[in-house]
């Protein structure tokens, strides 16, 4: 008997003990898969300052070969070094190296952080390709690739948001592609890029890339975003980069001056008109893009407003009889019928 132990506890209480942690382990299982779900619903969208404005944005340089066509602004700090900008299509402003310019790199190094300070996570701990994800913080250590497609699925909700850190590069390979499903917009999401980006060869991109080093589109590569490199050089050729806005612009309403959204409002005003706006088409004087392709967030019908019904003339005054000149009297008209003359010249 000595060294062994018997518990005297009745069966019926050892059972319930038994249910009631097993009921503890399912509790923390829940908590888990809680967690786990709430780490991919964590991701919110960067504000990019007023780095917003550009498609394209360096601190090395813009280099470019071949017809390019960019829809944005473009400029690079501290060096501002634009090579083969004839080239260019930009339906924006090039910045070059001036104070916009500037000031949109410092706001890019405040994106930059804000979106590798962003958790929890979850690893990537494969390529890319051939994965549908929902909206979410996704980081690797190291390298992101991307062979094949890429589908991000914001499962009906427009603000869904990615966010993606690589410690070190992206690589897209030839003919890759990202994919939006269900509402996904391409405003919402984001690569954090710890070097370099490279996209491959007539490879379909979507989203704001943030470099800290430099970002190389080779030839035929296509972004819906903005290519913004904080340090290094941005590399185009014969691409087309194509910044990205949000849908849910307030569309204007019935006899109101038309509204757009605060991106595009440099570009209306005295002059605007006949600029060539992002979707196709001309602005017009009220800051619209009208014409094939217009954007339909900028391009709301206004219903003139209904014109005003005219106020209904009054009724003029009675005028009094003419006054005989030196006579002092007033020639009073016949009075009419029924009417009893008082003798003081009035109708009684």
């Amino acid at each position: 008997m000595s060294g062994r132990f018997i518990d005297s506890t009745p069966r019926s209480v050892r059972s319930k003990k038994v249910r009631g942690s097993a009921l503890a382990l399912v509790t923390v299982a829940g908590l888990l898969v809680v967690t786990a779900s709430s780490s991919q619903a964590a991701a919110t969208a960067v504000g990019l300052g007023t780095a917003d404005s550009f498609a394209v944005l360096a601190g090395a340089g813009i280099t470019n070969t071949g017809p390019t066509t960019i829809t944005g602004d473009i400029g690079t700090f501290p060096n501002p070094a634009i090579t083969g900008v004839l080239t260019m299509t930009i339906s924006g402003t090039n910045h070059a190296g001036d104070a916009v310019t500037q000031g949109a790199k410092t706001d890019l190094v405040t994106a930059y952080n804000a979106a590798a300070g962003q958790g929890p996570i979850s690893p990537i701990v494969a390529d890319l390709g051939g994965q549908t994800l929902v909206s979410g913080v996704y980081n690797s250590a190291g390298a992101i690739g991307l062979t094949g497609a890429l589908t991000l699925n914001a499962a009906g909700d427009p603000s869904a948001v990615w966010v993606f850190q690589a410690g070190t590069t992206l690589t897209t390979a030839g003919s890759s592609s990202v994919v939006l499903i269900n509402g996904a917009q391409a405003c919402n999401v984001y690569w954090q890029v710890g070097s370099s980006a490279s996209l491959g060869t007539n490879s379909s991109f979507i989203g704001n890339i943030l470099a800290l080093t430099s970002i190389t589109l080779t030839t035929g590569a296509t972004v819906n975003g903005r290519v913004l490199a904080r340090n290094g050089a941005v590399t185009l050729d014969t691409n087309t980069v194509t910044r990205s806005v949000c849908a849910g612009a307030p569309a204007a309403g019935p006899g109101t001056t038309p509204l757009l959204p605060v991106a595009y409002a440099a570009n209306v005003g005295a002059g605007a008109q006949g600029l060539v706006c992002p979707w196709g088409g001309e602005y017009n004087d009220y800051g619209l893009c009208v014409g094939a392709g217009a954007n339909p967030l900028m391009n709301a019908s206004a219903t003139p407003a209904p014109s005003a019904t005219p106020a209904p003339s009054a009724t003029p005054a009675p005028t009094r009889p003419p006054v005989q000149p030196g006579s002092g009297t007033v020639q009073v008209p016949d009075r009419p019928s029924g009417g009893v003359d008082t003798g003081d010249n009035s109708i009684g």
